[in-house]
């Protein structure tokens, strides 16, 4: 297991997922549930499943492109990421239209699953997975982050939302994302040959 991918894609997606679309979810969800084991357990399931289809995608990606282009590719993804990720994210109308016939667990997941498609997590899983040479690695690193992000705020609820510094998070995270990209730009050569 790579160390470093483990650690970045933890660290990366936890910071993009503090204010995100998904972990309000967690929040609105917890303070309609009131159930944390099945809504941190739908959440896992959702991050794993989504997470795991967009490191397959990183991982062909980097086999489909030549390193040159991987390079641009990533890199303009990287600085993308660091201008979203200063945009903060509001739940949508559709993300607060859930369902209790399926129960806690599988309302969690599913919802978790859909407001993840596109979100900027998804879309640095991707990334760091075309990335890295493990998207294994890189799809447990990215795990790990939305529960360091999403557990609290099921626990914590809208007390933890507002105790939080969300654009210093947001700040740090783009700084991150703006890093790579450049980092990536500037020595590819090294990172893909």
């Amino acid at each position: 297991m790579n160390l470093d991918s483990l650690l970045m894609s933890t660290g990366v997606v936890t910071l993009a997922e503090m204010g995100d679309k998904t972990q309000l979810l967690a929040f609105l969800l917890a303070a309609k549930f009131k159930k944390p084991v099945p809504i941190i357990l739908g959440i896992f399931f959702a991050t794993i499943i989504n997470h795991g289809l967009a490191g397959f995608l990183g991982a062909w990606i980097t086999a489909l492109l030549s390193p040159e282009v991987l390079r641009w590719v990533l890199g303009i993804s990287f600085i993308a990421m660091a201008i979203w990720t200063l945009i903060p994210d509001k739940l949508d109308e559709d993300d607060q239209q859930l369902s209790i016939k399926s129960g806690v667990f599988f309302t969690t997941l599913i919802a978790f699953f859909l407001a993840e498609i596109g979100d900027k997590t998804q879309i640095a899983t991707v990334a760091l997975a075309a990335h890295y040479a493990s998207p294994i690695t890189v799809v447990i690193g990215t795990t790990i982050g939305m529960m360091l992000a999403d557990v609290p705020a099921v626990f914590l609820g809208n007390a933890f939302a507002k105790k939080l510094p969300l654009k210093i998070i947001h700040a740090i995270a783009a700084g991150i994302f703006a890093l790579m990209g450049v980092f990536i730009l500037l020595k590819a050569d090294q990172w893909f040959s």
